[in-house]
């Protein structure tokens, strides 16, 4: 080290350079480890890992940039004094805690939705209440900060031993204060910042052309997702695309010359020969994380929804429904609205100029209205999103005899026999929106549970039937459990017999599936959209499975056809029974990595609004392989329906208002 020419300072920024260029590596290699599909291979991880380096390499170069640049004028060198040493010091000493809380953040979000941490995160930022809470209930914070102020500790000591060793070497070498030497540092950090090696920019869109999500994820490093998602934190209400589609969209809907000629998408549906002239009562349930795939209907060996599962064989159930997107905001603003929630960072039922919106709900004239949820309405704004609905009365946290027992409020069975209480002491007709919740990290059971039991199951098991933890695996079948309550009780009641209950997922939740299902719902994360829908009603309804595709759209359109009264619909939702001739599809909108699709019975066909990327996928074994131009003409029917989906659905979220 005496041999060199180059200044103290510049020595000391290599040195530091290597430190976080192998923190950085620590950490990706941490992600294979505690996140790597069991379906890819090392070796195939070697292009995430060379793509990874360069965005680590920039990021390295922002945090360093500022030595380099303020070292110019050597006054403010870390080595032109003991006082600019500890200035310095202490920078890098935040800068390696933003770092490091950054990673550990990461992992958590990582271990729960299978993405790098994004400007969604922040969505939560409205609703700190729920996020620490969650958070302090889920995880070990006490012990996780103690970690991290250790491990900042020794680094910050890391780096004070590196500026001594580099201080000592170089004690009886006099250097020749040369700017030339920062400017040519500053020239190489500019280099990585634009992209190692690279002819055009580095962007977070590079990472998705590996085309898996793992291994773009795994290039990313949180702060490249994080920041450079920012800019979908603004909503995009670019609206003039629907035009160009509604000849695509006219004909998706079937709508009548009459609405074609207005250009609009309202139609007001007059009931058919088949529906119930007796008013019927509506319990909508929403369930929380109710992966298909987990459950028992998908003939998963773990049989984890027993119960339920018989109400399906006794009711109009469809095995083929999916969700429009991954989350619960979005799932309640899909059933409630009709449209797929297609913002790319901020819920809609956050955002005040998409919030208010039209419902079928309004259509059940005559009807109590009722929404339950176990904690506080105001989470994700869904007491602003619910009041759409005329004459509501909401239920929430301290409305309730039973006490609370998690961030989610009172437990679902608590929360499902209070709305049973409510529902006894109806005389006229009701439209109920239950919203459970405890399917859910924490994962917690109620203290005092005593009749709910659970078989104990190793982790092998576990994985390889879908489920992450045995805590995991008993929330689900605790779910089943409470559903069990629930119907068991409401058949005591007059009000049964003239009630339909309709049951759905808010969203599904990605983890192993190939046990049941095609590898795409691995491959492509339909794991996360795929949910049961139940309509559940042994008086009123004639058991039935369908084994075509509908949306999470489509229930309240559907739900109003089997009701003696008119209605009006101008959203993207369908009838999916009394409506022939359909095209049975589901549009689906993974936020992070910005690809937009559509999935029918036969295939998924997904592309990129970011990047020129598409592809073509079964979702059914032993279809016949297609040729060239086969593929090519249902690539093309496919892109034209997504984009108009994806277009009309940005102009419905703002001109869809309620009157």
């Amino acid at each position: 080290m005496r041999k060199w020419k180059v200044s103290k300072t510049i020595q000391w920024i290599i040195k530091i350079f290597i430190i976080y260029l192998c923190m950085f590596t620590a950490f990706r290699i941490a992600t294979v480890i505690l996140f790597k599909p069991n379906t890819i291979g090392f070796i195939e991880l070697f292009p995430s890992f060379w793509l990874g380096l360069k965005y680590d390499l920039r990021w390295i170069a922002v945090v360093l940039s500022p030595i380099i640049v303020l070292s110019i004028f050597k006054k403010f060198s870390p080595f032109h004094s003991a006082r600019t040493k500890k200035v310095w010091t202490i920078y890098l000493a935040i800068i390696t805690l933003v770092i490091m809380f950054f990673y550990g953040a990461d992992f958590g979000n990582f271990s729960y939705n299978h993405t790098r941490i994004g400007a969604s995160a922040l969505n939560f930022k409205d609703d700190p209440y729920e996020m620490f809470r969650m958070v302090w209930e889920t995880y070990p914070i006490v012990w996780i900060l103690i970690g991290l102020g250790i491990a900042v500790f020794f680094t910050a000591k890391l780096f004070r031993r590196t500026h001594g060793s580099v201080d000592a070497n170089n004690y009886w070498h006099k250097f020749e204060y040369k700017r030339r030497w920062y400017l040519l540092a500053l020239l190489l950090m500019f280099w990585f910042v634009y992209g190692f090696l690279q002819l055009k920019p580095l962007t977070r869109q590079d990472a998705y052309k590996l085309n898996d999500n793992f291994k773009s994820y795994l290039a990313l490093n949180p702060f490249q997702n994080f920041i450079t998602s920012l800019k979908q934190r603004k909503p995009d209400f670019n609206t003039s695309g629907a035009a160009k589609y509604y000849t695509d969209i006219a004909k998706y809907l079937q709508l009548d010359s009459i609405t074609q000629s207005k250009l609009n998408y309202e139609r007001t549906i007059l009931p058919n020969s088949r529906s119930l002239e007796s008013k019927p009562n509506i319990v909508l349930v929403l369930c929380e994380s109710f992966s298909m795939y987990k459950s028992s209907m998908s003939g998963n060996k773990l049989n984890s929804t027993p119960y339920f599962n018989e109400l399906c064989k006794n009711g109009i159930f469809f095995n083929r429904c999916f969700t429009p997107t991954f989350g619960t905001a979005r799932g309640v603003f899909a059933t409630i609205s009709g449209i797929p929630d297609v913002q790319m960072a901020k819920f809609s039922t956050q955002n005040p100029e998409a919030a208010n919106q039209q419902t079928i709900i309004n259509n059940f004239e005559g009807y109590n209205k009722f929404y339950f949820i176990g904690g506080r309405s105001q989470f994700n704004n869904f007491r602003g999103f619910m009041n759409n609905v005329d004459g509501l009365s909401i239920f929430e946290k301290g409305s309730y005899k039973a006490p609370e027992i998690n961030v989610w409020g009172i437990s679902d069975k608590d929360l499902l026999t209070e709305a049973g209480e409510v529902f006894k002491q109806q005389s006229k007709p009701f439209f109920a929106v239950i919203q459970t919740a405890h399917n859910h990290r924490p994962y917690m059971l109620p203290p005092n549970e005593k009749e709910f039991t659970c078989e104990k199951l190793d982790k092998e098991t576990l994985a390889k039937n879908g489920f992450e933890s045995q805590a995991e695996y008993e929330a689900f079948c605790y779910t089943d459990f409470c559903f069990k309550k629930f119907m068991e009780a409401a058949k005591q009641q007059p009000y049964f017999n003239n009630t339909i209950f309709v049951f759905v997922g808010d969203h599904g939740v990605e983890g192993e599936s190939g046990a049941v299902y095609p590898k795409a719902w691995n491959s492509h994360r339909l794991s996360d959209e795929h949910v049961p829908l139940l309509y559940y009603a042994p008086a009123l309804l004639q058991p039935v499975t369908y084994d075509y595709t509908v949306s999470q759209v489509d229930v309240l359109p559907t739900l109003a056809g089997m009701i003696h009264q008119p209605y009006t619909n101008s959203t993207l939702g369908r009838d999916v029974i009394n409506q022939s001739d359909i095209f049975h599809s589901a549009f689906i909108i993974h936020h992070d990595e910005g690809n937009i699709g559509v999935i029918t019975d036969d295939y998924y066909f997904v592309k990129n609004v970011n990047i020129t990327h598409q592809e073509l996928v079964p979702v059914k074994d032993g279809l016949p392989p297609l040729t060239t131009q086969q593929s090519d003409s249902i690539k093309k029917q496919l892109s034209q329906l997504t984009a108009a989906i994806f277009e009309t659905s940005k102009w419905m979220l703002v001109n869809n208002k309620k009157k």
